[in-house]
């Protein structure tokens, strides 16, 4: 190993960089013409390029550092556990203290949904893809072996596995890796912005939970599994749904025996302003998909959750009771550490209500930005928001994905110190849940400079 690569040296790391590594969600001829930030640094909710640029952050990473950078309860978590075991595996009759400690204090956690098991993973896309895996076998368990199918909605995310893309609703996710697997069907989302039938948000959480029960009767109940949806969709568009939405799915749900899975990888832990997103629609789901922020991203974790139903399917003897599923750093002890230290900060200092209140202060400055003829729409609830931009107001004519125009955007916030992450036409934001208001007026001061300039050519 040369010792340039042994040091660090900045020189080199600036050399090659986009030399060497395919970057995730980008056509890697834009990586090589526009050579990504070298992020080197953070500390609370700023983080530092290479060059010493210091940028408020305010995407928390990809939603997932929730309790912002730096923080000395993880590190020294980590350090410890370190000193005691680095990693071991948790296949078959092995364990190791801290998850079994954490699988405790996610029970505690999640006691009012009724969970009991948890199967732990490496990340969002991996608890997606035991959730889907878990389903099927349940019915299996349950004698009911036909119920294969499963149905979630356009626009959704549910990571990059292909259980995850087939159940995904966002097409350039999938194309490149098409065919998907079959048994997969999307209804339309809840998303009051973009309807063809509604302004009404109360009428439209019906329309679509009636759709969801026409394409349930159509597919034949005796054959689906379950569905799945985010509580709030994140990265297919900061879709906040209904409030009649989330409880009238779980009717549904139950009316034709389905399986009600809640991908929490983004709104768990706090994000929404009640520690789930679930939680925060007054739903119990059957399944639950956890990451990012079981322990902000720290040493990478995720875990799936079934509640006490499901999990009495496994106390029988048969044949498919072992679960055939997993991986080589399910339960890895670092990553539990964190996530015990990381879920005592947003316990105790109360994480959730912060974003609840912070997120609502932001809300209400992001709609100083519908003065602006490109904005035609702003959404969020806690600490998950978005700007959506159009073309023409009247049309709602999206600005197309990598336009000039956003490029610009990001440009100028980040010569005014904030960071800032533009997913297709929306600006999303989704900052540490530890942001204070003086951070929020910080960005919108940033993306008023930038909205302004623009404005002008």
């Amino acid at each position: 190993m040369s010792s340039q690569i042994r040091s660090g040296d900045a020189n080199f790391i600036i050399e090659n960089n986009a030399r060497h590594v395919w970057h995730p969600m980008i056509d890697p001829k834009m990586s090589a013409e526009n050579l990504p930030v070298v992020i080197s640094g953070s500390d609370g909710v700023y983080i530092s390029d290479i060059e010493g640029k210091v940028y408020l952050d305010c995407t928390a990473s990809l939603w997932n550092v929730n309790v912002g950078h730096n923080r000395p309860e993880i590190k020294a978590a980590i350090v410890d556990q370190l000193d005691k075991l680095a990693y071991y595996n948790t296949f078959g009759n092995a364990s190791n203290p801290p998850s079994i400690a954490l699988s405790a204090l996610l029970m505690e956690m999640m006691e009012p949904e009724g969970m009991a098991r948890v199967l732990f993973s490496s990340g969002g896309s991996d608890a997606v893809e035991g959730a889907l895996k878990l389903s099927r076998q349940y019915w299996k368990l349950v004698g009911k072996s036909e119920k294969t199918k499963f149905f979630s909605l356009k626009n959704a995310y549910h990571g990059v596995h292909y259980g995850g893309l087939s159940v995904g609703g966002g097409i350039p996710w999938r194309r490149a890796y098409e065919p998907v697997l079959p048994g997969c069907f999307q209804i339309d989302s809840p998303y009051l912005y973009r309807n063809g039938w509604t302004e009404d948000p109360e009428e439209l959480g019906e329309i679509c939970a009636t759709k969801l029960a026409r394409e349930i009767e159509h597919q034949g109940p005796d054959t689906v599994a379950a569905f799945i949806a985010e509580p709030v969709q994140g990265a297919g568009g900061m879709i906040v749904p209904p409030a009649n939405f989330w409880p009238r799915v779980r009717e549904v749900c139950d009316q034709y025996e389905i399986l009600l899975i809640a991908d929490e990888v983004v709104t768990g832990f706090g994000r929404t302003g009640s520690m789930f997103g679930s939680r925060h629609w007054s739903v119990k789901p059957d399944v639950m998909c956890l990451a990012k922020g079981i322990n902000s991203g720290y040493v990478p974790l995720g875990a799936t959750v079934v509640n006490q139903r499901i999990a009495e399917a496994w106390e029988k003897d048969d044949p498919m009771a072992p679960i055939m599923h997993g991986y080589t750093y399910s339960g890895h002890p670092l990553a539990c550490a964190a996530a015990l230290a990381n879920l005592e900060i947003v316990i105790e200092e109360d994480l959730p209500a912060n974003a609840g209140t912070v997120g609502g202060y932001f809300l209400e400055r992001l709609n100083e930005l519908t003065q602006y003829p490109r904005v035609g729409d702003v959404r969020g609830v806690g600490l998950m928001l978005a700007v959506e931009f159009v073309s023409d107001r009247e049309t709602k004519e999206p600005i197309p994905a990598f336009d000039p125009y956003f490029i610009a955007i990001q440009e100028i916030c980040r010569k005014e110190g904030v960071w800032v992450r533009i997913q297709a036409n929306k600006m999303i934001f989704s900052p540490p849940l530890v942001f204070e208001k003086k951070h929020v007026d910080k960005a919108l001061d940033a993306v008023h400079t930038a909205l302004n300039k623009l404005s002008e050519l």
